[in-house]
C-alpha cells in the first residue's frame, strides 16, 4: 500500500524533477498546483501559503524532500520540514539534481537541508538519499526502485 507523503522542494527549478519522481507512484503525495495556482496562493500573502501547507500535510506519514541545486535555503521548505518533524511525521531527502529538467538539463548539487534546523531544541535529522548515478535515466531507475523503501524505514525511525 503507498505510504502517504508530503512533497517538499523549490517550485520553479525542480517542479519537472518532481513530476517525474510523481511517476513513479510508489507513494501517494499531495495534489501538486500549477505555477498560476501558487502564484495565487502566494499573492494572499503567508497565512495563505500555511493554510496550504497545514491543509496538504494533513494526514500525511512522511514528508519527502526533493533536493535540488537551491531547495535548501527555500523558507517554505525549511518551514515544511520543521512542521513535520513536530508532527512526528518520518522526514526525508533524495536529491534529484541529476534528473533533467524540461529543457533537457541537469543542475549542481544542492545542500543539505536539513543542516541548523531545530525544533524545540532537538536538531531536525532525516536520511538524505543522493543516487550513485550521472545518467537522468539511472537515476530514476534509482530512485523508482527504492523510494517505497526509503519512505517506510523514514516513518519507521520516527
Amino acid at each position: 500500500m503507498a505510504k502517504k507523503c508530503f512533497l517538499s522542494f523549490h517550485y520553479t527549478p525542480d517542479n519537472w524533477r518532481v513530476s517525474q519522481v510523481r511517476q513513479i507512484g510508489a507513494i501517494d503525495e499531495q495534489p501538486l498546483l500549477d505555477s498560476n495556482k501558487w502564484e495565487e496562493i502566494k499573492k494572499k500573502g503567508d497565512n495563505a501559503i500555511e493554510k496550504w501547507i497545514v491543509d496538504n500535510m494533513k494526514g500525511k506519514e512522511c514528508l519527502v524532500v526533493l533536493v535540488g541545486e537551491k531547495t535548501a535555503g527555500r523558507r517554505w521548505v525549511k518551514h515544511e520540514i520543521k512542521k513535520a518533524w513536530k508532527d512526528g511525521l518520518g522526514v526525508l531527502a533524495i536529491h534529484v539534481h541529476n534528473l533533467k529538467d524540461s529543457s533537457g538539463n541537469q543542475s549542481p548539487k544542492g545542500s543539505n537541508p536539513f543542516i541548523g534546523l531545530t525544533v524545540d531544541g532537538e536538531a531536525v535529522s532525516g536520511k538524505i538519499y543522493d543516487p550513485p548515478y550521472l545518467t537522468s535515466t539511472y537515476v530514476y531507475d534509482y530512485i523508482k526502485s527504492n523510494i517505497e523503501t526509503w519512505v517506510s524505514d523514514a516513518i519507521k525511525a520516527r
